[in-house]
């Protein structure tokens, strides 16, 4: 599959991190950043990070942050300096204030510039596994971090555990018809003026095209044809890769919601589309941060 070009991949997959992977294998990596001056840290609080204005992430040194964290590698600055992620559950009140407030990578990271929102992106989903993954899975025994907080060893089984991500494929239908219509559902769980693309994850032994046909057909009613990947981008909620697609759908009129996960599916003409990525009209589509949008705005921007 060939991806896109990087200026429109989505906020949260552009190029821009230097992770320095080969570096999680130095002992005592992380305790020795945390004594350099030059180091600067991530604070994760739930899913929310510190900005220092609206479009910008605020970066605290290692003495700065509050007991009580996990701590993992990030990478490398530009400037060579190191990169770390303390990162906390859901606090009952803020850690620390910051200029700009705390915010959530949905929220925020479309506004990021590529590093930060690889920063973040990578902080918060290595921070979720950090958290919620102390224990061995095999033994039940509590495992010790290794590799810059990007592994865990059971000392009781010997097992070793890395971050699990669990692929998801995402996609929008066009139409069999007319070139100028998209179809996109409404969730059971949100607003009825709220719909975007079709997602799900990918099943045991499924490959990403089948399970966009499995997908689309148990939540739309619809039978597709060719299927164009279109990118990817993590979403760590919990632990997602979101792999993006188009798919062209055989026939229009087969389109019905499940009744269940899905409350409605619609098709939206091309006028529809631009009026609700300008903010206007009576429907709501998916932030800037999602792939969901980029999606949408990459189809509508394609024909416009």
């Amino acid at each position: 599959m060939t991806a896109p070009d990087s200026t429109s991949l989505p906020p949260l997959a552009r190029p821009g991190l230097d992770r320095a992977a080969e570096e999680r294998l130095t002992p005592g990596l992380v305790e020795a950043l945390k004594s350099d001056a030059a180091t600067r840290v991530l604070v994760i609080a739930g899913d929310s990070a510190p900005l220092v204005t609206p479009d910008a992430l605020l970066w605290r040194a290692p003495a700065d942050v509050p007991d009580g964290a996990e701590w993992a590698f990030l990478g490398r600055h530009p400037d060579g300096g190191a990169l770390l992620a303390a990162v906390f559950p859901t606090p009952e009140d803020e850690l620390f204030s910051a200029p700009a407030g705390w915010a959530g990578l949905r929220s925020a990271g479309a506004a990021l510039s590529a590093a930060e929102a690889g920063a973040f992106v990578e902080a918060l989903s290595l921070g979720r596994w950090l958290l919620d993954a102390p224990f061995c899975p095999a033994c039940g025994h509590r495992t010790t971090l290794g590799d810059a907080g990007w592994s865990r060893r059971c000392p009781n089984c010997g097992r070793q555990h890395f971050p699990r991500t669990d692929p998801a494929v995402i996609v929008a239908i066009t139409s069999a018809e007319d070139p100028d219509l998209l179809l996109l559902g409404s969730n059971a769980l949100w607003g009825a003026d709220r719909f975007s693309c079709f997602a799900g994850f990918v099943e045991a032994g499924e490959s990403l095209e089948g399970a966009v046909r499995r997908e689309v057909a148990e939540e739309a009613g619809v039978e597709v044809g060719v299927v164009t990947y279109r990118g990817s981008q993590a979403w760590p909620y919990p632990r997602s890769l979101m792999v993006g697609f188009l798919a062209a759908a055989l026939d229009d009129a087969a389109a019905e919601a499940d009744g269940e996960e899905i409350a409605a599916v619609r098709w939206f003409t091309r006028d529809e589309i631009g009026r609700a990525l300008a903010g206007e009209g009576d429907v709501v589509l998916p932030g800037r941060a999602s792939i969901a949008h980029r999606l949408i705005a990459d189809w509508h921007a394609e024909h416009a």
